[in-house]
This record gives C-alpha cells, sequence and structure tokens, in this order.
C-alpha cells in the first residue's frame, strides 16, 4: 500500500484550471449548533471572497441555545445576501442542511462547517475545479487544514494528519476519478444531483453516505487541493476519539448503504475495496501490533522486534513526499507550513497508538447498533 502511494503522489500531474471560465452564482450553506464563538469569523472569511459572482449565504440555526443567531443577526444587517433559518429544535447537521437546500435556487452548492474558515479564494478554485473537470462530475471535495494546531499535543498531531495523510488519500483518490468523501466541512455540490438523492442522509456519516451515493449513481467526485479551508479540531482525547469513532462508523454505513458499489467497473472501485481492508487492518492493528510493543518493552519479540525499526527509514521518506507535495501546493498560496517538529514526530511514531483503536471502536459500534451521538464535526 505504501508502494503504491509513492507511485501515485509520483504519477499525480494534476491538470490545471482552465482560464476565463464563466463561474456562476453559488449557495453557501452552514448549518450552526452552538456556534456564536465561530460563526462571525466563518461568515466574515465568505465576505472576503474574490469569487467574481453573488454567492448567496444559507446560516441554518438548528437549534443552538447560545448567542448564536445574535450574532447572525448582527452581520445580516450589513450583508443582504446573508439568510438565516432558525430551526425551532436541534435535529442534526443532516436534517438543517436539508432544510437548507430546499431554500436554494442556484445549480451549485458549498456546504461550510460553522467553525471553518475559507481562505479568499477558496470558492474561486472549488468552483474552477469543478467546471473544468469531466462533465459527469457531482461533486468537488475542498482541503481540509488545521488552524487550532499549536494549542497541545493532539493537535499538533493532526495538523500533520490532515495536511499529510487526508490530503494526500483525497488526492490519490482524485487521481482515480472518484475522492470518496466530500466532507461537509468545505465541499460543493450540484444541486439537483443531491435533491434526486434524497439529500444528506439522517446518519453520523451523513457525507460518507451522500458521498457514495454520487458515485454509486455512476458520478464523478473530484478534489480541488488549493481551496483551503481552515477549521478546529478536536483539542481533548476524548473528543479525538469520539471524532474518528463516528468518522469509522460511517464507512460502514456507506458500505451497508450502497453495497453495489463494490461492483460498479471503475477506477473508483479500487479504493472502495481499498477501504474495506482498513477494518481488518485496524484490527490487526489494535489485537496484534500494540501488544506486540508491549511484549517487546520486555524483550519477548513474538510480533514487534528489531527488524520492526526497518520500516521507520521508509515511513519518514513517504512522508517527506507528501510534504513536498503539500508545501508545493502552499508556496502556489503565497502560504508558509508552519514547523511542527514535535507533533511530526508523535504523529510517524505514536499517533496510530490512538487512531487505530478508536476506528476499531466505531466499526465495532455501528455493527453492534450502540447508540449514536453525531457531535458537531
Amino acid at each position: 500500500m505504501n508502494a503504491f502511494v509513492a507511485m501515485a503522489l509520483f504519477l499525480d500531474k494534476r491538470p490545471k484550471v482552465i482560464d476565463q471560465q464563466r463561474y456562476p452564482p453559488v449557495t453557501v450553506l452552514i448549518a450552526a449548533y452552538n456556534e456564536e464563538k465561530s460563526i462571525a469569523s466563518t461568515l466574515s472569511g465568505i465576505f472576503l471572497q474574490d469569487y467574481p459572482e453573488t454567492i448567496r449565504i444559507i446560516v441554518i440555526n438548528d437549534g443552538s441555545s447560545d448567542k448564536t443567531v445574535d450574532s447572525v443577526l448582527t452581520l445580516k444587517a450589513s450583508h443582504q445576501n446573508l439568510e438565516l433559518i432558525d430551526l425551532g429544535h436541534n435535529g442534526g447537521k443532516a436534517s438543517a442542511l436539508n432544510h437548507g437546500l430546499r431554500e436554494c435556487k442556484t445549480d451549485i452548492i458549498i456546504s461550510i462547517d460553522a467553525d471553518s474558515y475559507i481562505l479568499k479564494d477558496g470558492v474561486r478554485h472549488l468552483v474552477g475545479r469543478y467546471l473544468s473537470d469531466p462533465v459527469n462530475t457531482k461533486a468537488v471535495a475542498g482541503e481540509i487544514l488545521i488552524r487550532n494546531s499549536r494549542e497541545n499535543w493532539i493537535t499538533k498531531a493532526q495538523e500533520w494528519d490532515y495536511f499529510l495523510g487526508i490530503a494526500t488519500i483525497k488526492r490519490i483518490q482524485s487521481l482515480f476519478q472518484g475522492t470518496l468523501v466530500a466532507q461537509g466541512a468545505f465541499s460543493l455540490y450540484d444541486r439537483k444531483t443531491v435533491m434526486d438523492l434524497g439529500g444528506w442522509p439522517e446518519m453520523v456519516g451523513e457525507d460518507i453516505v451522500l458521498t457514495w451515493k454520487i458515485l454509486s449513481a455512476g458520478y464523478r467526485v473530484g478534489h480541488a487541493e488549493d481551496a483551503l479551508a481552515f477549521t478546529d479540531c478536536p483539542d481533548t482525547l476524548s473528543k479525538f476519539i469520539h471524532q474518528r469513532r463516528r468518522w469509522s462508523r460511517g464507512l460502514i454505513e456507506a458500505f451497508k448503504e450502497n453495497p453495489s458499489i463494490l461492483f460498479r467497473a471503475r477506477y473508483s472501485t479500487l479504493y472502495v475495496w481499498w477501504n474495506t481492508l482498513f477494518p481488518f487492518m485496524d484490527i490487526a492493528f489494535t489485537f496484534g501490533f500494540i501488544p506486540g510493543i508491549v511484549l517487546a518493552c520486555f524483550g519477548v519479540y513474538w510480533i514487534v522486534g528489531p527488524m520492526t525499526l526497518s520500516l521507520l527509514p521508509m515511513a519518514f521518506l513517504l512522508n517527506w513526499q507528501m510534504f513536498l507535495k503539500g508545501k508545493r501546493m502552499f508556496s502556489d498560496e503565497h502560504l508558509k507550513v508552519r514547523a511542527n517538529i514535535l507533533g511530526f514526530i508523535f504523529y510517524v511514531l505514536a499517533y496510530g497508538l490512538i487512531l487505530q483503536p478508536a476506528c476499531v471502536y466505531g466499526y465495532f459500534s455501528e455493527i453492534f447498533k450502540l447508540r449514536k451521538s453525531w457531535g458537531t464535526k
């Protein structure tokens, strides 16, 4: 798998966005629940976009108990393109987005999390990629990065997870004509396609399931690596585990809702089958490799031994290759990669010790139908 990733990155020559395009008006949907601290910042980023056409913004207040509504109304007074839908109770992110979807009139809709800040050319890059990609493209995932990475060790490690791991996966999946997650934090969708598919499903992994429905319908999902959104990641261990548990449940939900996607004769099917391996690898890591590390600390090398250290140079080289790809994109956007050496060391050496068990927890939670909790991300 590492060799495949390395070769795919080497071969990835992304076609440039077509110049002199006619950009259409778009609608941005923001589902907000108790986001009084972040919603003003999120909206300010959208107000500053250099998009050449109209951006209509619909904030759906999902029964917030704080001053989210007051913050939106204050900005609404000076921005005519900002609208508010105030729901009486908390129905979940999918329900809120579907309320906003029914009010959309533009052909293109963009979903943005209420705690994400979009770089000023983010919407233009996202729509430009959509217009430049093959005509059967019905969704495009933006690039999600971390803005609160300076807080503590868990946020420092997640900065590299998003910048290296998640970004690389999306880049390679789009190379194979089917990004598997157009994440709700910042993604573009064809409005008619989403409506034909019934909108966002009422599930913990609503964005994963919707993306797979789009792929199952025979469409393509792209990725705009230079459409940047900076979001707040979980800043405690319990929040991080809860998030990754939910993502893993979403993967199982996607398989359950779209079983036929495994047998589509198309490039993206390769990566769908690839995803079937992750639960088994995570289980093997959690119940095999981690106990092996513990045994090795006591000189028992049944599973993990001195030869395991020979894998570290390959891991560093692969991550260096990922880093160079991301750094090149940052340079094009006039950004600089922040020094975060301790976070990188933890990400390479120990991040999986937390991530993989959290994923296994999510798989079993969905298989055994444990109580679901959506959370905010």
